[in-house]
């Protein structure tokens, strides 16, 4: 595993935190930090999918 893929997802589990925090205050502005939190980190998440990928392409 790529170290991408695990602060990807913990910045997923931090911005499904901030979005139900949220949704539970009515404060839209967290919610959304939230919602944004969560997409970034599947895009990092992602990202070190690949690299690890291409990582193990090259050792064959």
């Amino acid at each position: 595993m790529h170290k991408d893929e695990a602060k990807g997802a913990g910045k997923q589990v931090k911005g499904a935190m901030k979005d139900a925090a949220g949704g539970l205050t009515g404060n839209e502005r967290l919610q959304a930090e939230g919602k944004a939190d969560k997409v970034e980190g599947k895009i990092q998440q992602k990202a070190g999918e690949l690299k690890d990928d291409a990582r193990d392409a090259l050792k064959h």
